[in-house]
């Protein structure tokens, strides 16, 4: 990407001043080197997006953004509903509320490395991962209302998960405000058998271990030292979430040109927030996001299972479950008042700071587990919110190494088979139902996650607390 069109604000801050129908600047979060290996079209769209009715402040992208469905992924805009703001479903992303889960396992990497080929075996045997996959929970027509209404707490009351996790979740585990007759039964149909399963494209259970630490007090109080092993969970809402982005963003070209929107990209396709499409779009979204706290409860449940018959003395304690493709309610100041704001985090993770009241008690004092996705020969890493994230992108941070190569250009540049291989010759055991889709997620199809996380601590966004390792990756 070419720097000569910013403004450069300082060393991370780059700044595309309103022009045209822009109502506000757009601000891109990266060093020199990201932002200019970046596609055209992350300024390209970071810009549109600030045409958009009622958006407040700034459009902003994170340091790992990249080419997306209207919005960058990566985006980050809010909007606010008294200034004829609007929602978008391009600007939540078509896989609404995937995000990451962390558990602390209490072992030590030596303790899995004993039984590293059979927990790997015994991981992917049990969680389905891939394209269209089916678990073993089928829900009837009342089962699939309570669950989109109830989200993690619906699985817990079923015994698929732990009380104990819904102050980790956000929202402690409920998304209120859904509206399971906004969803179609489509979309519902999709869902009945993909509960408790991980889906494919970028999606994995990995077992990591702590390789790195770089703030030793907040990993203390995140629970976690050296050599410890941890399990994430990166997936969303499969089927139903891709359903309603699909179907809604159909509507919304029509009730953005029914409310004299003009849109400078048909992708940016949008409804007043107060309108009928808008609170109609709001009420299914809520419900996918439900969808996927429970699918991410689930997929805890059975991971809690499987490390329990290898480790019967250990239990999986998690750290934090936080999503990055959503439009949350949320207080922000701007101009020194607080206002009421639709935040709308594309592929981008709320990061609160120090304080902030929506955090457990446990993590008040040194602020939010920000979890950010390597791929699967590379580095993960746990963050924790910064307070100066508030003014600068309504308290987001990045949310994992962002693509360099579209899935298309790295099948022609890997092979499922090497990968694996090659993996397996450092340690990483990869299983996956598609050698295809490992071939998509091969590590070199991704930026550098290292200078993503660092590009985010040294714009104010998060603050690195860890490196995480791969030792097993389930893929889907």
């Amino acid at each position: 990407m070419d720097t000569d069109r910013f403004t450069r604000v300082d060393a991370t801050t780059w700044r595309i001043e309103p022009r045209g129908a822009m109502r506000v600047p757009a601000i891109i979060y990266a060093d020199e080197e990201l932002i200019s290996g970046m596609d055209d079209k992350v300024y390209e769209q970071a810009a549109n997006v600030a045409t958009l009715p009622g958006i407040v402040q700034a459009s902003y992208a994170m340091p790992d953004a990249h080419w997306g469905y209207g919005f960058p992924i990566g985006g980050v805009a809010a909007f606010d509903p008294d200034q004829g703001g609007v929602v978008s479903a391009g600007g939540v992303g078509f896989d609404i509320s995937c995000g990451v889960r962390t558990m602390l396992t209490g072992l030590k990497i030596t303790d899995v490395l004993s039984v590293q080929p059979s927990l790997a075996d015994s991981l992917f045997r049990q969680i389905p991962a891939g394209v269209g996959s089916k678990g073993a929970i089928t829900l009837d027509a009342v089962d699939m209302d309570a669950m989109l209404t109830g989200g993690a707490v619906w699985a817990i009351e079923r015994g698929l998960g732990e009380a104990r996790d819904l102050e980790r979740i956000e929202e402690s585990g409920r998304m209120g405000g859904a509206q399971s007759e906004c969803v179609s039964e489509r979309a519902k149909e999709r869902q009945r058998r993909e509960m408790g399963t991980l889906g494919s494209s970028n999606h994995y259970l990995e077992v990591q271990g702590v390789a790195e630490i770089y703030d030793a007090k907040v990993a203390d109080a995140f629970g976690f030292s050296n050599d410890d092993v941890v399990v994430t969970i990166h997936c969303g809402s499969r089927g139903l979430g891709h359903q309603i982005g699909t179907e809604f963003l159909k509507e919304m070209v029509l009730a953005a040109k029914s409310s004299c929107i003009e849109l400078v990209d048909r992708e940016l396709a949008c409804a007043p927030i107060n309108s009928e499409v808008g609170q109609r779009y709001l009420g299914a979204m809520r419900a996918a996001i439900n969808c996927a706290l429970a699918n991410r409860e689930i997929l805890g449940h059975i991971a809690r299972r499987i490390f329990r018959h290898f480790f019967p003395e250990r239990s999986l304690r998690l750290l934090f479950d936080v999503s990055h493709n959503t439009c949350k309610v949320e207080l922000h100041a701007v101009d020194g008042k607080p206002r009421q704001l639709f935040v709308h985090r594309k592929g981008a993770t709320r990061a609160f700071g120090p304080g902030h009241e929506s955090l457990p008690a446990a993590l008040r004092s040194v602020g939010q587990p920000v979890l950010i996705g390597g791929s699967m020969g590379t580095g993960s890493y746990v963050l924790v919110g910064e307070a100066s994230a508030e003014s600068k992108a309504f308290a987001s941070a990045c949310h994992g190494a962002g693509r360099a190569l579209s899935r298309h250009a790295a099948l022609r540049q890997w092979s499922g088979r090497k990968v694996v291989d090659e993996l397996a010759g450092r340690g990483i055991l990869i299983k996956s139902p598609s050698l295809r889709g490992v071939a998509e997620e091969a590590p070199g199809a991704y930026k550098d996650v290292g200078a993503v996380v660092a590009a985010a601590e040294r714009a104010g966004l998060a603050r690195r607390v860890a490196r995480l390792r791969p030792l097993i990756c389930i893929k889907g």
